[in-house]
């Protein structure tokens, strides 16, 4: 059993933070992982800035364009998964493009995967056919993205390629704008029951601990991205910038969420 289908399988409901790596440095974001898992964090986004971030609204886009100036590689940012896993028993997955992963190479991902503990992987714009002729990861947990627009026979394809869990978003368009959850979330979550006994997380647009509530009542897992990103880009400043990023989490998630990963080591 991979480490996400323990994470979900262990626990009612999931918190799922997204955040950008190398945003607004590498050094800062493994601190902010993990405040992050030590915040109640179940499973940790971490995007791979990329130059034409097309599923990315304006806040993640500058995010990812404020990281690139430092010139970080992936291999970079596999080695703050390494040292956060380390000291993290929480669930990581990378949120990345199909150019970045490629130019770095499918094998070599995986194996650097295998050995820094990174559990999972969503490329956004990665299709389950495409993903079938390739069929490039053995071991390493991949997440599609489904949407409320997605026919019956689509969600079907995602269901049979995803593993670990289903990320659905949670209305059409780019990260970040407001999402009426109520209205775009149940049916969608009942017809992808129709396909998959896996986990589904929601994101795009939920920004509040009240969204995650909503989430909750239909799914396994709820996304924050955006409203997380933004907070870290208006207090980059910050000398405590990772512990207020803790903080914030800590306002995001219900308090009936058992809370049981996240350790940190001292």
């Amino acid at each position: 059993m991979s480490r996400l289908s323990e994470i979900f399988g262990t626990r009612n409901k999931c918190f799922l933070p997204f955040v950008t790596a190398g945003h607004p440095d590498l050094e800062t974001t493994l601190e902010i992982l993990l405040q992050l898992a030590g915040a109640g964090s179940d499973i940790i986004e971490l995007g791979v800035p990329f130059s034409d971030p097309v599923a990315d609204g304006p806040v993640i886009q500058r995010s990812s364009f404020s990281a690139l100036e430092h010139g970080y590689s992936l291999d970079d940012m596999l080695d703050v998964i390494r040292q956060f896993r380390s000291q993290s028993d929480a669930g990581i997955i990378l949120m990345s493009y199909m150019n970045p992963v490629y130019q770095f190479g499918l094998e070599r991902l995986e194996a650097r995967a295998h050995e820094v503990g990174l559990d999972g992987i969503l490329i956004s714009d990665l299709t389950p056919e495409e993903y079938v002729r390739l069929n490039p990861f053995k071991r390493l947990d991949t997440i599609f993205l489904a949407a409320p627009t997605s026919s019956d026979q689509r969600l079907e394809a995602i269901s049979e390629s995803s593993r670990g869990f289903l990320y659905l978003v949670a209305r059409t368009g780019v990260t970040g704008r407001q999402t009426n959850v109520s209205e775009s979330v149940p049916a969608t979550v009942e017809r992808i029951r129709r396909f998959t006994d896996l986990p589904i997380a929601v994101g795009f647009g939920i920004t509040t601990r009240k969204d995650v509530e909503l989430v909750w009542q239909w799914a396994e897992g709820a996304v924050v991205g955006s409203a997380i990103v933004q907070f870290i880009e208006e207090n980059r400043e910050a000398p405590d910038l990772p512990a207020r990023v803790g903080k914030l989490v800590r306002s995001l998630i219900p308090a009936t969420q058992d809370r049981r990963f996240g350790r940190i080591s001292s």
